[in-house]
């Protein structure tokens, strides 16, 4: 590891792909320190469940020894799939016997991102550090944080996500529009506020396509269910449709108005959501997307090569980026953290570009006119 013997690393970004990181370079001798914007380690961790995969998220944890605990905190059969069409009919089911031929194993993002968190020295993460500024001083990096307090680096690594702060020190490079928003909600205690609907998950996932529309539900261990209803749409739908997303009853009544041809069962999401709706316009950053690499900065996950979740890649695409850049970071093989850094970007960007190639071609099929028959056909090629 001589390329960052005697370096202080600074990881802005505490989620999956940044605490991999953390745990990988931590165990192996190097100093790291990560700040996280969210208050301390009990603010409740938002969004679905996450299918963690061997080459990438599985492979990242085996790598920073904790896949005993991810045995211990996974969700068996969570990653069972009801592919529906728009009026609750199921059409694919993988809660045979059989058991499903496919290896996801789901875990919720609060039970991982204990499990990272726990892996870390004590103070390793730095909590309630909202990033604003970074500049070069004396050799080091200087980051500046909203509540007023300073830290120096001499690498900075950003883990901060789709809407990174620190991207635009490394590239201009801004993202494009993928022509499709997302309306994401939740609801606690599924059993009794959406009964038919928790029904039809059986602890898995619903994919509910139709109209060129999209549904998608999704369990969680803690009784509760997130849900993502998906919509072709222009960029500016999100600003030109007016709705506040903290009124249930106006987001209820666009549901209503948008998937007129679906049926009622649906509707026990949106009556029994939580009252703040989250909309999500989707963005990819372009697939040729190339920098120059700096010597002492760099980007992991969506912060890089941000795309839409229709693939199931982001968390694992995260945590792969950690394993890859750790690695070049604490080979010999480069003597500085500028070779180190070019080295793995190349890689990542190859492999983005691969990756969210075909997340953007699945993204268009499934709010196709033929979106529920290419699902099933994926699922079933033989058929």
């Amino acid at each position: 590891m001589k390329a960052i013997k005697n370096k202080n690393i600074a990881i802005v970004g505490g989620g999956p792909g940044g605490l991999t990181l953390a745990r990988i370079l931590q165990m192996n001798g190097a100093s790291v320190k990560v700040y996280e914007r969210d208050f301390n380690r009990e603010v409740r961790v938002q969004g679905a469940t996450l299918d963690l995969h061997e080459e990438s998220g599985l492979k990242a944890l085996e790598v920073a020894g904790l896949m005993d605990a991810f045995n211990a905190n996974y969700r068996p059969g969570a990653d069972k799939l009801r592919v529906v069409d728009k009026h609750g009919n199921i059409v694919l089911d993988e809660h045979g016997a059989d058991g499903g031929s496919y290896n996801r194993p789901e875990i919720d993002r609060g039970p991982l991102r204990k499990i990272l968190l726990d892996s870390l020295k004590q103070d390793t993460v730095v909590w309630d550090s909202q990033f604003v500024s970074l500049s070069e001083q004396d050799g080091a990096i200087k980051l500046e944080f909203k509540n007023g307090s300073i830290a120096y680096a001499d690498v900075v690594i950003a883990a901060d996500g789709a809407n990174s702060k620190i991207r635009p020190y490394i590239t201009p490079i801004k993202p494009f529009y993928a022509g499709v928003s997302v309306i994401e909600g939740a609801v606690y205690n599924s059993e009794k506020a959406s009964p038919r609907i928790h029904e039809l998950l059986n602890d898995g996932k619903i994919f509910a396509m139709g109209d060129e529309k999209t549904l998608i539900v999704s369990s969680k261990g803690d009784g509760s269910l997130v849900f993502y209803a998906g919509i072709k749409s222009a960029e500016s739908w999100l600003q030109d449709s007016g709705i506040d997303f903290k009124d249930k009853a106006r987001v209820f009544a666009w549901f209503k108005q948008e998937f007129a041809e679906w049926s009622n069962i649906w509707d026990e999401l949106f009556e029994n959501a939580e009252p703040l709706f989250i909309p999500r316009p989707q963005y990819c950053m372009p697939l040729d997307q190339t920098w120059e690499a700096l010597p002492n900065l760099t980007m992991l996950g969506d912060a890089a090569h941000l795309m839409p979740p229709y693939a199931g890649e982001g968390v694992n695409m995260a945590m792969l980026d950690a394993l890859e850049l750790a690695e070049c970071l604490l080979s010999d093989v480069f003597a500085n953290t500028h070779d180190a850094i070019a080295a793995y970007e190349k890689q990542m960007r190859a492999r983005a570009l691969e990756t969210a190639s075909m997340t953007l071609e699945q993204t268009d099929s499934l709010h196709s006119a033929d979106g529920l028959k290419n699902l099933v056909a994926m699922f079933n090629p033989e058929e």
